[in-house]
């Protein structure tokens, strides 16, 4: 015979069904870009998916990034050519980071661009570990850049290549930085190389500093996608400092980014002030980066590093 059930019982309701909500469909900026669903890239490329995402916090310093295949990438059935890495140097709270974009004329750009990141980062800790604050970034971007020929003799069967032979297989940006904790203020130095932006977000008047010169500035007379990547190192390397201050955020990003932010006076520039005021979620800011505008489709990456003020992440 079966068991009665009693009314209160009856009246428990069941649980709810997970279904995708409204807050997780991809964002649109201005007039949206086509929508398909994803391709996969090569077989070859099963080490670069589509989209990841980091993020963590130490006792003076909170990390997110994130890294999205743009859409023409995912149409044509190409990788994500964009990397970023981070670690932080727990004797001197201090958190290195690396981010890079794989120029696309190069064969194999996704690899160059997370071995650039992935030397870099190492390279900056072997550093702060051998007591130098101040790193030498042209001993940094060096290593990355030898890393990229080491990559490529092993390719070629041993043969020691040309710079343009590294670069046709192998060329990428890179951005490399620290940041210090300080109880005046984190201190960030970074070099870059190539066209990967960096700026400092103020929170409170929603507005965005360059750290460095950038092609689409409204003080840029002509664009210009020409750019001297890794393995090529300039005699003299693009470097810049800042102290971040209370209500500041350090954002580090390719040009999938940097390009539909512009000066950060417009929509894609409020989204972003809006969102990051107080550090989000890892996963909620690859959501962010993964806004549909028509004419930006391109990979993207984006780092920030925000003072650390115990704020929940969303």
């Amino acid at each position: 015979m079966g068991r009665a059930i009693s009314h209160s019982q009856a009246q428990v309701p069941a649980p709810p069904v997970a279904s995708p909500t409204m807050s997780w469909q991809r964002l649109t900026v201005g007039e949206p870009g086509p929508e398909f669903e994803a391709r996969p890239p090569g077989q070859d490329a099963f080490e670069f998916p589509d989209t990841e995402c980091d993020g963590w916090s130490t006792p003076s310093l909170c990390l997110r990034f994130a890294s999205v295949r743009g859409a023409k990438h995912r149409y044509y059935r190409r990788p994500r050519q964009d990397a970023a890495r981070a670690a932080v140097h727990e004797a001197t709270d201090s958190i290195v980071f690396a981010v890079a974009d794989g120029v696309s004329s190069a064969s194999n750009s996704e690899l160059g661009a997370v071995e650039a990141c992935r030397s870099a980062v190492e390279r900056m800790l072997y550093l702060l570990s051998s007591g130098e604050r101040e790193l030498d970034f042209r001993d940094v971007v060096l290593h990355a850049a030898e890393r990229l020929r080491q990559l490529a003799t092993e390719r070629l069967g041993g043969k020691d290549p040309e710079t343009g032979e590294v670069a046709g297989l192998y060329a990428t940006t890179l951005v490399a930085g620290v940041v210090h904790a300080d109880p005046a203020g984190p201190t960030v130095e970074l070099c870059r190389i190539a066209d990967s932006v960096a700026w400092v977000l103020d929170r409170s008047s929603c507005r965005y500093q360059p750290l460095f010169t950038s092609k689409t500035g409204s003080d840029t007379l002509l664009v210009s996608n020409e750019i001297t990547p890794l393995p090529h190192v300039p005699d003299v390397l693009e470097y810049s400092s800042v102290q971040l201050e209370p209500e500041h955020a350090l954002l580090v990003g390719t040009d999938g980014f940097a390009d539909p932010l512009g000066d950060g006076d417009g929509r894609v520039g409020d989204l972003f002030a809006h969102h990051l005021g107080t550090p989000t979620s890892p996963a909620w800011l690859a959501h962010l980066l993964d806004f549909s505008r028509e004419t930006f489709d391109d990979d993207r990456t984006l780092l920030v590093i925000w003072p650390h003020t115990g704020e929940a992440a969303e």
